[in-house]
């Protein structure tokens, strides 16, 4: 996943740019350098973020926490009272899970969600090992969920008391992960993976 060409002509840009861009497109800003995401996901993508998806959202129902799945925004600025103009990293995972309400807007999240989950594609995944762990390890994204389609496994990066992802934990499609971060939501890898 590269930057577009197109919009090499200014060195940084911001969410205020971002938001001049055409809706039937869709971006990611990283530190001020655009990412298009097209073309879009495959179908079992799909399958996988939907599956994902629904056992996160029904569990959720009528808690604090609430799930959301792309596009959706999260801007994710350097400092916490800032304009459009000064925010330089807007990403559109393809699930998060955002436990307090200050941080959402009609616009989408602004500031870490607690749950971020990328489900790897051939055209992303160096993106989402790369780019966005570090980016969600430097932002306190809590749990950093990479969900890989083709080998129907899971891997969970916790943030530990240092703000850094230690190991991951694994995860296979037979197995149950029990996520305290949510209280006792239990999810099921062999639905998620049942393609």
């Amino acid at each position: 996943m590269s930057p577009s060409p197109r919009l090499k002509e200014q060195e940084r840009f911001t969410y205020a740019d971002y938001l001049t861009w055409p809706d039937e497109e869709r971006w990611e800003l990283i530190e001020g350098v655009p990412y298009s995401m097209s073309p879009a996901p495959n179908r079992m993508h799909q399958k996988v973020s939907a599956a994902l998806f629904n056992q996160i959202f029904n569990h959720l129902k009528g808690k604090t926490c609430e799930a959301y799945s792309a596009p959706f925004d999260v801007r994710l600025p350097e400092t916490p009272k800032v304009s459009d103009e000064q925010i330089e990293t807007v990403v559109q995972p393809d699930i998060v899970v955002i436990c307090n309400p200050d941080k959402l807007d009609d616009r989408g999240c602004k500031g870490a969600p607690d749950l971020i989950i990328e489900i790897l594609s051939p055209s992303t995944a160096e993106h989402d090992l790369k780019d966005k762990f570090y980016l969600y390890q430097r932002v306190g994204v809590l749990e950093y969920w990479i969900a890989n389609q083709t080998d129907k496994t899971l891997m969970i990066f916790k943030l530990n008391a240092a703000g850094e992802y230690g190991r991951p934990e694994m995860y296979g499609s037979r197995d149950m992960v029990a996520v305290q971060l949510l209280g006792d939501l239990q999810i099921d890898l062999a639905e998620v993976f049942a393609l």
